[in-house]
């Protein structure tokens, strides 16, 4: 009997819901209670725990649990032994310096401020790199209030829409210390045989690419073919098939859903006729 493979799922926070729907989406049973910490999906061999964002990277690198997700920000800060396996495409977010007159400043005006963040490692970090002498201050959360307070000068905290920040009164300044987003991620030097985890990452890259292409197939007579084929040469070539109407022939190929519609009109001007678009509800590449 194969062991079951153990999951960390955020439990709450932006990345909880997007993460729960990507794994229902990839065939996983998920939790119907947010109260449920913990949850068995035999059919799969697989158990998942509904932790703290923050603690996943946490859990993965003392190899307590196999596989996670959770922001890259959260990884990098943790210091954990554990590696980036795929980028996810949603919680997107920047790690960044905000202060009230923070229109006025540069990231070489922190030399001997006080740096007030939730991410002191990613910070202490950022500013080993750039060469910069301050003091960072850590807090659990709220750095927003810190300045007002007179806890510190300047704060550095993760930003997705900045609307806390300017809530507050602050801009940011400077370039992004980092762009994050969910991640998998598992610990360094994992055992690549591992064949729940290789199908679990397999399931993921599927909803991936279900969510971001669609199926295109339309007819097209043959002398135009290769015309057509330069708007939809698919992931590994498009499949072509005779019609029994002498002289054209059927098409299918993936194509970026953002495109379907461009792609629908180039193909019409061609003259290809029949032209239909579906969605892609699950796929292995």
């Amino acid at each position: 009997m194969p062991e079951t493979l153990r999951i960390a799922v955020p439990n709450k926070g932006q990345l909880a819901e997007p993460a729960i729907a990507m794994f229902t989406e990839a065939g996983y049973r998920q939790r119907k209670d947010p109260r449920d910490l913990v949850l068995v999906d035999p059919e799969n061999d697989a158990e998942f725990f509904f932790l703290r964002p923050r603690d996943i990277a946490v859990y993965v690198g003392e190899g307590i649990i196999e596989v996670g997700i959770t922001g890259r920000d959260m990884l990098l800060d943790s210091g954990a032994p554990v590696e980036e396996v795929m980028a996810l495409g949603f919680g997107d977010s920047t790690f960044r310096f905000a202060a009230p007159d923070g229109g006025r400043m540069d990231t070489k005006d922190l030399n001997g401020l006080r740096i007030a963040t939730s991410y002191d490692g990613l910070l202490r970090a950022y500013l080993s790199e750039q060469g910069i002498d301050a003091r960072v201050i850590k807090l659990d959360g709220a750095v927003e209030s810190s300045i007002q307070l007179g806890v510190a000068d300047v704060i550095a905290d993760v930003v997705s829409t900045g609307t806390t920040l300017r809530n507050a009164g602050l801009e940011t300044f400077g370039d992004p210390i980092l762009r994050s987003e969910a991640i998998v991620i598992r610990r360094q030097g994992a055992d690549d045989d591992n064949r729940q985890a290789a199908q679990l990452l397999r399931r993921l890259r599927g909803v991936l690419v279900a969510r971001d292409y669609v199926m295109v197939d339309y007819d097209v007579r043959a002398e135009f073919l290769d015309d057509a084929i330069s708007f939809t040469p698919g992931m590994e070539g498009p499949t072509v098939s005779p019609l029994h109407r002498e002289g054209w022939v059927a098409v299918r190929a993936m194509v970026p859903r953002g495109d379907a519609q461009r792609i629908m009109d180039e193909l019409w001007e061609i003259g290809a006729r029949a032209i239909l678009v579906t969605d892609i509800y699950a796929c292995r590449l």
